[in-house]
C-alpha cells in the first residue's frame, strides 16, 4: 500500500508518505512556503493545501499521484456539526466543513493523476491517536489525545492492542483544554494557535495564585472527562497588548493556568490507566507539546513509559491518517525511528549551492571537530545536516548551536533570533551522560519533557538552565545520530562539558530553515559565526571580508 497522508484544515498543513509498511517521509508546508504554521487557523484560510509538501513526498519516493493506493485526509466532515450547536462562536465554520467535504476534488486538482475516489476521510482525533499509538516504540499502549478541537470533540482516550484502536471516551466541545490555553495566549498578547509555548515559558516566572479561581471553570470530572467553561481572564488580570512588557500578574496567570492544565491531565492519565492497566502511554495533539505537563505525567502518573509524537500538533495528523489506513489494510508501519523525515541534499548538491551563492567555504577533515572548536571559542554555529525534522523541534538537523557555559549566551541567542528575553534555550547531551546532569524522563530524544538540572551543574551550564532550574533536553544516541554525537564528544574534550546549546535554526516569526537557500539567507542575516552545511564550513569572518569573493 502506498498512502499519502494530508493535514490541511485548521493549521500546520503537512503531508506524509507511508509505503510498503514503512514511514517514508513527512514534512510541513511551512518549510516550502516560508509562512510559519502554513496558514492562520481561520476557516476562510482553509484553502491552503500542502501541495508542495505532497509533491515532494511523492517525488522523493519516485512516485506519481496515480501510483497512490489511497490518500488519507485527517478530518471527517461527516462527523462535524454547526459550530453554534456545539457551543462555539465561529460564524465561518460552515465554510471549513464545506471545504473539507470537497477535499477529494481539490486534491485531484493539486496532484494531477490522482483519482479523487481514493481519498479517505480519517477522523481528526483518530489521526492524532494513530500518529502516537502506531508510531510509538511500544506495540500495546494507552493513547491520550488533547488539542483545541476536532470535528466535534477536543479529547480522545483509548488503547492500542497491536494496530487496533479502541476508543474509551471522548470529550465533546465546547469543553477544550487546548482552546482554554489558546484564549490565555491571546489574553497575554501573543498569537493564539501559535505562541502557546511562550505562555509555558512565562509560567516559570510566576506563582499559581489564581489557581483556586481557575478550578471553578476548568476541572476534571473524574470519569475520564473534564469541564472547561469560558474563563473571565480580565477579572484576574488586565490583558497585555502586543509589544507591552509583561507584568508579574501576567506571569502568575500563566503559572496558574499551567498548573490547572497539569492537574486535569494527571487526572485523565490516572483514569485511563485504571481502564487499561497499560504500562505505556502514547500522546499526541497540540496539548502534548506542553513538555512541562508531559513531565508531570511521566513522573507522577501511573505509566512506566510515556512517548510523545514529535509532531504532536496538527502536522502530525498527516502521518497519523496514513498510518491508520495502512494498519486497517494490514500493513502497520511503525514504530517511528526518528523525526528526520524531511528534505535532504547530497554533498555535491550542497557544494553547488555554495558555489552558486559565491561564498567562500572550506571542507575541514571533520566538520564535527571544526564545529566543536568554534563552539569552544564561544562562536555561534548554524548546523544544517541530513534530512530536516518533522515537527516543531530542532533535533540536530536544523539547529543553532552555542556554548552552554556562558550565561550571556541565552540573551545573545534570543537577540540573534529576535525572541522574547524570558524564553529559554535547550541543551543537547549524549544519552549516556544525561543522567549525570539531568533528572527526569530518559531518554528524551525529541525534546518533549523538562528535566531538573543537578545543582552541581547549574553554574557550569547556565545558558540552558531556565529560571525554575529546569531544562528541556534532547538526548543523543550515537547509533542514531553519529555526527551530532561526535560533535558533542569533541566539544567535551575541549571544554569538559558534555552539553551544547541547541535551538532551532530560524529567526522570530519564520519557519525553521529547511533547504540550503534558507540556510544561506539565515546565515547572511543573523550574527552567526559559522555555517556547518553538510561537510562544508562557511565562516562569517571569511564570507563577509571586504576582499572576499562574496563582497
Amino acid at each position: 500500500m502506498r498512502i499519502l497522508g494530508i493535514n490541511a484544515l485548521f493549521h500546520d498543513p503537512a503531508a506524509a508518505l507511508v509505503a510498503g509498511g514503512r514511514i517514508v517521509s513527512a514534512t510541513e508546508e511551512e518549510r516550502f512556503s516560508r509562512r510559519k504554521h502554513g496558514k492562520r487557523p481561520v476557516p476562510f484560510a482553509a484553502w491552503e493545501l500542502p501541495e508542495r509538501a505532497a509533491r515532494w513526498c511523492l517525488a522523493d519516493a519516485g512516485l506519481r499521484a496515480s501510483d497512490l493506493d489511497a490518500v488519507a485526509y485527517s478530518f471527517d466532515p461527516a462527523l462535524g456539526r454547526p459550530a453554534d450547536t456545539m457551543g462555539l462562536t465561529d460564524p465561518w465554520d460552515g465554510l471549513r466543513r464545506t471545504y473539507a467535504a470537497e477535499a477529494p476534488s481539490f486534491l485531484a486538482e493539486a496532484l494531477p493523476g490522482l483519482d479523487p475516489e481514493r481519498v479517505r476521510f480519517v477522523p481528526h482525533h483518530v489521526a492524532h491517536a494513530a500518529s502516537a499509538g502506531l508510531a510509538a516504540p511500544h506495540r500495546d499502549s494507552a493513547v491520550l489525545v488533547l488539542d483545541g478541537r476536532g470535528e466535534c470533540a477536543s479529547h480522545l482516550a483509548g488503547r492500542y492492542t497491536g494496530s487496533e484502536l479502541e476508543v474509551l471516551t471522548t470529550q465533546e466541545l465546547p469543553h477544550s483544554l487546548g482552546l482554554v490555553y489558546e484564549e490565555l495566549t491571546a489574553h497575554l498578547g501573543f498569537l493564539r494557535s501559535s505562541d502557546e509555548y511562550k505562555v509555558m515559558a512565562l509560567a516559570a516566572y510566576g506563582k499559581p495564585r489564581f489557581l483556586p479561581q481557575l478550578r471553578e471553570y476548568v476541572h476534571a470530572t473524574g470519569d475520564g472527562g473534564f469541564r472547561a467553561h469560558a474563563v473571565p481572564w480580565a477579572e484576574m488580570t488586565a490583558p497585555r497588548t502586543v509589544g507591552e512588557d509583561w507584568s508579574q500578574d501576567h506571569a502568575d496567570l500563566a503559572a496558574s493556568t499551567q498548573a490547572c492544565l497539569e492537574e486535569v491531565l494527571l487526572d485523565l492519565a490516572l483514569w485511563l490507566h485504571g481502564r487499561t492497566r497499560a504500562t505505556a502511554l502514547a500522546m499526541a495533539g497540540g496539548v502534548a507539546l506542553n513538555c512541562v505537563a508531559n513531565s508531570r505525567i511521566a513522573i507522577e502518573g501511573p505509566f512506566r513509559h510515556v512517548w510523545v509524537q514529535p509532531a504532536a500538533g496538527d502536522a502530525g495528523t498527516a502521518l497519523g491518517a496514513a498510518l491508520h489506513l495502512g494498519a486497517r489494510a494490514g500493513e502497520p508501519a511503525g514504530p517511528m525511528q526518528g523525526a528526520d523525515l524531511g528534505r535532504g541534499w547530497s554533498d555535491d548538491e550542497l557544494r553547488s549551492w555554495l558555489e552558486r551563492a559565491a561564498v567562500p567555504y572550506e571542507r575541514p577533515p571533520d566538520i564535527a571537530a571544526a564545529v566543536a572548536g568554534e563552539l569552544a571559542r564561544n562562536g555561534i554555529v548554524a548546523w544544517f545536516q541530513g534530512r530536516s525534522e518533522y515537527g516543531p523541534r530542532a533535533l540536530g538537523h536544523r539547529s543553532l548551536l552555542a556554548h552552554p557555559g556562558y550565561a550571556g549566551n541565552l540573551e545573545r541567542l534570543n537577540a540573534v533570533k529576535g525572541r522574547e528575553e524570558f524564553r529559554p534555550v535547550a541543551p543537547m547531551v549524549a544519552a549516556d551522560r544525561a543522567a549525570d546532569i539531568f533528572q527526569g524522563p530518559l531518554p528524551s530524544p525529541y525534546m518533549l519533557f523538562v528535566h531538573g538540572v543537578a545543582r552541581s551543574w547549574r553554574d557550569r551550564i547556565p545558558a540552558v538552565v531556565h529560571v525554575d532550574g529546569t531544562a528541556r533536553i534532547q538526548t543523543v544516541e550515537t547509533a542514531r545520530e553519529p555526527l551530532v554525537a561526535r560533535m558533542l564528544a569533541e566539544f567535551e574534550k575541549l571544554t569538559g562539558l558534555p552539553v551544547v546549546v541547541n535551538t532551532s535554526l530560524n529567526t522570530a516569526g519564520r519557519p525553521m530553515v529547511d533547504d540550503p537557500r534558507d540556510a544561506l539567507e539565515c546565515f547572511g542575516s543573523a550574527p552567526v559565526d559559522l555555517l556547518a552545511i553538510g561537510p562544508y564550513a562557511v565562516r562569517r569572518s571569511h564570507a563577509y571580508d571586504r576582499g572576499s569573493a562574496a563582497a
